[in-house]
């Protein structure tokens, strides 16, 4: 996967945490979307092993 993939999924990630959706499928749809079909089966592999990153909850101070 191109590190740029990966970051963009990783920031997608943070905002999902903070419950800013709309931006971060702003961010992941492009990168998802112009992936061929093997950094497809990377982000599909990648988005698997990490789903729990979506959906925990960021600590508030």
């Amino acid at each position: 996967m191109r590190p740029s993939t990966l970051r963009a999924l990783q920031r997608a990630a943070e905002l999902t945490r903070q419950n800013r959706f709309t931006e971060a499928v702003l961010i992941a749809e492009p990168v998802i979307l112009t992936a061929d079909r093997y950094e497809s089966a990377e982000i599909r592999g990648w988005l698997i092993d990490h789903a729990s990153e979506f959906a925990a909850e960021t600590e508030t101070r």
